[in-house]
């Protein structure tokens, strides 16, 4: 009876995000263990409602559930963090030998002291465990990918699709690699290919692009002794010395899974042209946005965006939406400001409040919005994700409360959570079919839920931690001729 450890880390940090990421973001949002880690997420498109129904359909199979955390993107993970998670996984894989492990990975991790965590962690476990138990993991789209990763693992795959709605396909394919090694088939063979650049993922996407025709090349290739070809488009604003574009490749033959990474790497390279993008201001935006057919028209703020590391704080966009006197319904999701939050509790439904709107994290991007609003809703923030994209999860925003200023309804929040679901907006009152303009900080995972609810979607260049113009960011590990 084959006995497995499985142990889950998904955070993608952004190194320009002011404020790191605490051992509380965690905690609030996913840091469990044993039979709660897999109970949370049973019959969920996540990695973890994936184990779920493989282990159900091998009852056989024996699963240890050591530390499974998680948090939304956003500034370095802390050291603590970090180091209170691995102390607990590697304490028990010390403790106890297992059969095989399975690891649910970001790929895009940084810390405040190390910008490879993801590397790291498998270079750490592989150390403890000895090279005789096989480990594989899976990986988001947007890992940055250390070759050296290839030698660690013994298989690996990633999401295919971007949105990401295949969470839990790209665990299984893994978990299958991990069946495989635990068969006694000879060892698989992997590669990990990059070329040096960087490229924005406004591109990327699975159904059309450039990016989507090198995903139809691997997936065409992927027949023996080929066993799992992956893509990764790399996160733009994770400063890692392996930042950005890559293939991983497993195979029966080393030669086919080197051969084939470096093809789908070079495919990458040779479409780089295309990956390039201009965006127009927020004022001009908007009014491209108002100019829309009848229906409802997206807004989107992609250089705050919280599934990039944004802070949900930068005013800029807001800004615009409050000069511009709307006269349609509109809704602004959203602001993380716990202040707000707060004041509106205390004041209740119906009141009155002048409050500063964005730029209370930092006035790095902006000066706070200064705005006299009508408190109209509060909320316990909890709801259930609809999908596609994590469908079933259940999500906690802490309380959250709607403003209003004429026409606009501002959405604040106590945690960070990305906006990217429609339960969200349900739990806030917020009918959609009734609103013309749903501004959101947000890009492309909002097109999950949204692009056919939108008669248009239009993005706009706003000062933010993931900002489009990456030679003004500070990197201390990727070459400026990357950023090119």
């Amino acid at each position: 009876m084959p006995h497995i450890a499985v142990a889950r880390l998904w955070f993608e940090g952004n190194s320009f995000t002011p404020v790191p990421t605490p051992k509380s973001a965690f905690e609030s949002r996913e840091w469990a263990r044993g039979p709660e880690a897999l109970a949370r997420y049973a019959g969920t498109a996540t990695e973890l409602g994936a184990l779920g129904a493989f282990l159900a359909a091998r009852p056989d199979w024996r699963a240890t559930m050591l530390p499974c955390i998680g948090a939304q993107p956003g500034g370095p993970m802390a050291d603590d963090a970090m180091a209170a998670w691995r102390e607990e996984v590697e304490a028990a894989l010390k403790a106890q030998r297992f059969d095989g492990i399975y690891l649910s990975l970001h790929g895009a991790c940084v810390t405040e002291s190390d910008p490879e965590a993801d590397a790291t962690t498998i270079s750490r476990i592989r150390s403890i465990v000895g090279r005789e138990v096989p480990i594989t993991a899976s990986f988001d789209f947007h890992a940055n990918m250390a070759p050296e990763i290839a030698e660690w693992l013994d298989g690996g795959s990633a999401y295919r699709t971007y949105p990401h709605i295949d969470m839990d396909a790209a665990a299984m394919r893994a978990l299958l690699q991990l069946e495989r090694a635990l068969s006694g088939a000879p060892r698989a063979q992997g590669h990990i290919a990059k070329r040096p650049m960087v490229l924005h993922s406004f591109h990327m996407r699975h159904e059309a692009g450039p990016m989507a025709e090198v995903w139809a090349e691997a997936a065409a290739a992927e027949h023996a002794p080929i066993l799992d070809a992956s893509i990764f488009g790399g996160f733009a604003w994770g400063d890692s010395p392996h930042a950005g574009p890559s293939a991983m490749v497993w195979a029966e033959d080393a030669g086919a899974a080197r051969d084939l990474a470096e093809r789908l790497a070079d495919a990458i390279a040779a479409r780089r042209a295309r990956f390039a993008v201009t965006l127009p201001d927020p004022a001009t935006a908007l009014r491209q946005a108002l100019a829309a057919p009848p229906g409802l028209v997206a807004l989107l703020d992609p250089a705050d965006n919280p599934l990039s590391g944004g802070i949900a704080d930068t005013p800029e966009m807001l800004r615009t939406l409050v000069a511009a006197h709307l006269d349609v319904p509109a809704v602004f999701a959203f602001l993380h400001d716990p202040a707000s939050v707060a004041a509106a509790r205390e004041a209740g439904v119906g009141a009155r409040l002048t409050r500063h709107l964005g730029g209370t994290v930092t006035e790095m991007f902006g000066r706070p919005v200064i705005a006299e609003v009508e408190v109209e809703r509060l909320t316990d923030g909890r709801f259930v994700n609809e999908g596609p994209m994590e469908r079933g999860a259940p999500v906690d925003v802490g309380p959250t409360c709607v403003l209003r200023l004429g026409e606009l309804r501002i959405i604040c929040t106590d945690r960070k959570e990305a906006a990217v679901d429609p339960a969200f907006f349900t739990l806030h009152g917020i009918d959609l079919a009734s609103t013309r303009l749903l501004a959101n900080k947000a890009k492309n995972h909002f097109r999950a839920a949204f692009k056919e609810r939108c008669v248009a979607i239009v993005e706009c260049d706003a000062p933010g931690p993931a900002a489009l113009d990456l030679g003004a960011l500070p990197f201390r590990h990727v070459p400026s001729e990357w950023r090119n």
